[in-house]
């Protein structure tokens, strides 16, 4: 069930609590709290989790006889835990009431997305006719990201007595969210302290195993009406107690307030005293939710993309998951942007190139917040050039999955769920990872004209990346052509050709044009360089002319292979094996996990034309049809809307689309292309994790690249609202489903510039400011300018 501004669930349903969990996962940029009830402690059903931007810590585990070590985002203490049971008059103590109880009745949850609120309302009914109602709302503040809080109202309904609450803060807490993870290590945290002050606040202090991070948490529980308190400690758990009088139409309320600090904040400081007074001197309830409400207002007046229907709906609900795991309090972090949010431990919590789809909306709405994402990989540019030196090679090489360092933190090892068997990873040649951080330094320019970024961090991320790349290219002498080997593309089902005994591709698409495009791109900015910084870097770097010259040789003449008249995914694809699509789909149904299905018959996809997700399609999210044709013509390649159309026609029908990002990218293209599927792929990717597509993983945390990229999908592929160096470009797309939509974007300092699309039209306002005018290039490259304080609409062509 939804409203316009409310997520809601009116049932209670063990088998879907734990997508109702991350779905309503709370959270401000700094920490968030699953949607787990209070009452609930892990298990196979709830999974109550708290995870911190940018926590992280290395357990070392055997599997299969080996060694293997992993960096997990860590879960934190639950500070939410809340237990009570009824005291009826003349009759013994009820049960622990939980929302699995055989007396809950009825059960309902609503997430508030204008005000950042959770709200779990159930009703319990026992034998003897008596009934209890209780209502939790929960909170984790916008305003202040060390806060959160949860009001809890008890009801008595044709009966009267007591209630008996324990108040707890739980720290023996491990992760273990992720099924397949459970035979590795989990246990982070360690160095426990608990105590409850005199004062009323209850605390607990620990510190992760290797990385050495001190947690403190306290808090605060206030009751009315007031009780006394029973104080009990274990070596993780600190638990207050309290026996309330109830009785029809008096509710009982316990608020507890929550305050989170860590040895990650700055400045440094005690994190557990500073938690204690930060929950003691905490507002009431009430006062922080006002702020919180506030909060949340401003930062929507900021983000928000307005679309009609229940499309609107479900982008509103993804632009909320992405500004609580991507906040304006994310830019005074060393965060990245996690794959899965701070909503579970799916791969995690790593960082691989999700920020590909998500930083396109930040840069044109939180541009500060985009400039913190992209620091977070300038301040890992060390560790990418160590990898490339031990790779043998020049420049940076960032890593497929990242966490606090910035070394690569991939698996060796992945888990074959279906066959049980535990099988080499090599995603980390996974290396178009830095093309994507330099597409995004590049399209962040275009939008904010930050020239002390990109003078400063992003020309030494554009740089070490382009070097790495003309660095990797080796000359074929019978192609006349450079390639880059031993790669993996996207698709990641191709990590090695048929029997081979090496892992790694030759020459994919994807990677070999992203790799142009970033040479060229960086000789661009080198050239606007000043020339003393010009020097600096060459200096740094070690480049001389003939590197500069090098770069621009690697980027007309890269090698893009082709096979059947269509751009070939990588060198050799279309020598490969069909697969017997409608056989596999009749024997097992859904085949998105191919991969696993073929490894357990014994089989690989190594030996076939079918791809997980979008590959060489991915230059379609990436580039127009009009910036790939320059770019093949920069090749020496042809390219026509033809060859385009053949390609996406032969890659649609071997894709299996076993990633969440598949659908995106398909539907973006075939809505570019007037496809008529481009619809169905666009509501799949809306309703992915709504629906739990893949079947059990967005309980283990949300798709932050496909909730991004869905608005990504809707102001740069629909609105075809793109910055360049001449202007803001506007190039929309017919799509009867998306027929209009509104939003306020930054651009070159300009704040609060209101957008509106319509069938036909297109208005622009301009706030007043000291700015100069807002270029604009209309389709058939039509230039205007809207000077500050002024809105004009214009005719856009149809069709």
């Amino acid at each position: 069930m939804t409203t316009a501004w409310h997520w809601e669930y009116d049932r209670y349903d063990p088998k879907t609590e734990r997508l109702v969990e991350a779905l309503c996962t709370l959270g401000n940029g700094r920490f968030a709290t699953r949607g787990s009830a209070p009452e609930s402690v892990a298990d196979e059903i709830h999974y109550p989790g708290t995870y911190l931007a940018g926590c992280y810590d290395r357990l070392d585990s055997t599997v299969g006889g080996r060694t293997v070590s992993n960096e997990d985002m860590v879960r934190l203490p639950d500070w939410t835990a809340l237990r009570y049971r009824c005291l009826p008059e003349g009759a013994p103590p009820g049960d622990w009431l939980t929302p699995d109880h055989p007396s809950l009745r009825h059960s309902h949850v609503s997430l508030d997305l204008r005000a950042g609120t959770l709200t779990r309302r159930m009703l319990f009914h026992d034998a003897e006719g008596r009934r209890l109602g209780v209502t939790h709302t929960r909170l984790v503040h916008m305003g202040d990201p060390n806060l959160a809080a949860q009001n809890t109202v008890f009801r008595a309904y044709g009966w009267g007595g007591g209630i008996e609450v324990e108040s707890v803060l739980d720290g023996g807490v491990t992760n273990a969210g992720v099924e397949r993870y459970r035979a590795l290590a989990g246990r982070h945290l360690v160095v426990h302290r608990t105590g409850v002050e005199a004062e009323g606040a209850a605390w607990l202090s620990c510190t992760t195993t290797t990385s050495r991070v001190v947690i403190g948490l306290a808090v605060r529980t206030a009751t009315h009406p007031l009780a006394q308190v029973g104080r009990a400690c274990t070596a993780t758990t600190a638990t207050q107690t309290f026996v309330l009088p109830i009785r029809r139409a008096a509710p009982v309320v316990v608020v507890k307030t929550a305050a989170l600090y860590t040895s990650l904040d700055r400045p440094p400081a005690d994190p557990l005293r500073r938690s204690i007074d930060c929950a003691a001197h905490a507002p009431d309830f009430s006062s922080l939710l006002t702020s919180h409400r506030a909060s949340w207002q401003r930062l929507w007046s900021d983000a928000e993309l307005k679309v009609s229907g229940e499309t609107g709906k479900v982008l509103r609900l993804h632009a909320f998951h992405v500004l609580q795991t991507l906040s304006p309090h994310t830019a005074e972090l060393d965060a990245g942007v996690p794959a899965r949010g701070l909503h579970g431990e799916a791969y995690r919590g790593h960082v691989f190139w999700d920020e590909l789809f998500v930083l396109p909306y930040l840069a044109l709405h939180l541009p500060e917040t985009a400039r913190a994402l992209l620091a977070y990989r300038h301040r890992r540019l060390p560790a990418a050039v160590e990898a490339a030196r031990r790779a043998g090679a020049k420049g940076a090489m960032f890593p497929w999955q990242s966490g606090s360092s910035g070394t690569e933190e991939t698996q060796r090892l992945h888990l074959n769920p279906r066959s049980g068997r535990w099988l080499p990873d090599h995603s980390h040649l996974q290396h178009h990872v830095g093309s994507a951080i330099a597409w995004n330094v590049w399209r962040y320019g275009l939008a904010t004209g930050d020239a002390g970024f990109m003078h400063g961090p992003g020309a030494e991320l554009l740089l070490h990346i382009a070097r790495f790349w003309a660095d990797s290219a080796t000359w074929d002498t019978g192609l006349s052509r450079y390639r880059i080997r031993g790669v993996v593309g996207p698709d990641e089902y191709h990590d090695a050709y048929p029997d081979a005994a090496a892992p790694g591709i030759d020459d994919n698409a994807y990677t070999n044009v992203t790799a142009a495009w970033v040479l060229a791109r960086a000789l661009d900015l080198y050239g606007e360089l000043p020339a003393a910084r010009r020097t600096e870097l060459l200096t740094r770097l070690g480049i001389g002319p003939d590197d500069l010259t090098l770069w621009e040789d690697v980027s007309r003449r890269l090698y893009v292979p082709f096979h059947r008249d269509v751009i070939s995914q990588f060198h050799g694809y279309g020598d490969l094996d069909e697969l017997d699509w409608d056989g596999y789909r009749a024997r097992y149904h859904d085949i998105r996990r191919l991969d696993r299905i073929l490894e357990a018959e014994g089989d690989t996809p190594n030996r076939y034309q079918a791809s997980k997700q979008a590959d060489t399609l991915m230059l379609g999210h990436l580039f127009r049809p009009s910036e790939l044709e320059q770019l093949f013509l920069r090749l020496g390649c042809r390219f026509d809307d033809g060859l385009w159309r053949r390609t996406v026609e032969y890659y649609l029908r071997r894709t299996c689309h076993g990633s969440t990002l598949s659908s995106l990218v398909h539907g973006w293209i075939l809505a570019r292309e007037q496809g008529p599927d481009a619809w169905r792929y666009c509501q799949e990717a809306l309703l992915g994790d709504i629906t739990d597509i893949q079947g059990g993983t967005t309980g283990e945390g949300i798709h932050l690249g496909a909730m991004g990229g869905t608005l990504d999908l809707v102001e740069r592929g629909v609105v075809g609202l793109e910055p360049h160096a001449d202007g803001l470009h506007i190039d929309p797309v017919r799509l009867s489903e998306v027929p209009g939509c509104s939003f306020s974007i930054s651009y070159l300092g300009h704040r609060d510039i209101h957008v509106r699309f319509r069938p036909g039209r297109l208005g622009i306002s301009v706030p007043s400011s000291l700015l100069g005018p807002v270029p604009l290039v209309l389709p058939g490259d039509r230039h205007e300018r809207i000077s500050a304080g002024q809105e004009r609409w214009f005719r856009l062509p149809k069709g």
